[in-house]
């Protein structure tokens, strides 16, 4: 058994390292406040700034690593105006990121129908009707719908036209 387990260890070893996985793309994501942070997810509440060069994977294998690429010029049918994606990758990041932003500005707009605290007015009979804080609120969140919807659909002409 023990002449047939090393066997087996000697088999996978002289067969060689195992290929690299792909690696997902890591981009820069910056809050409101100016922090910074390097993800391979979206990050809400921040903004976009691009996609970074991942660190090469370890070089396990003991031989020297080959000198690394120099990037790609990118065609010019893949340019693409200021502000807008650059790259498949990042325009399909972008549009998951708008979808998500669209998604909480539909969530607040339904939930926030309950008037909050002093968006009520008393009246002389006793009653109370709702006020002018109130019904801005809900223009707001409207207008929040309304703009996350049309980045949504920037981000998907951007995503079509990269395809």
């Amino acid at each position: 058994m023990k002449k047939f387990a090393f066997a087996l260890l000697a088999a996978i070893a002289a067969a060689g390292p195992l290929p690299a996985q792909a690696q997902k793309p890591v981009y820069k994501y910056v809050y409101p406040d100016g922090r910074i942070v390097y993800s391979d997810d979206v990050v809400p509440g921040a903004r976009l700034e691009g996609q970074v060069e991942a660190p090469p994977p370890p070089n396990l294998t003991g031989t020297p690593a080959a000198a690394p690429r120099p990037p790609a010029a990118a065609p010019d049918a893949e340019k693409a105006p200021e502000g807008s994606a650059k790259t498949l990758d990042e325009a399909w990041e972008k549009l998951k990121l708008a979808k998500r932003r669209l998604d909480e500005a539909r969530a607040k707009l339904e939930s926030g129908t309950e008037p909050q605290e002093g968006e009520r007015t008393g009246t002389a009979k006793g009653g109370s009707r709702l006020n002018d804080a109130y019904w801005a609120r809900q223009k707001a969140n409207e207008e929040a719908v309304r703009k996350a919807e049309e980045r949504v659909r920037q981000a998907q002409s951007d995503v079509n036209r990269l395809r």
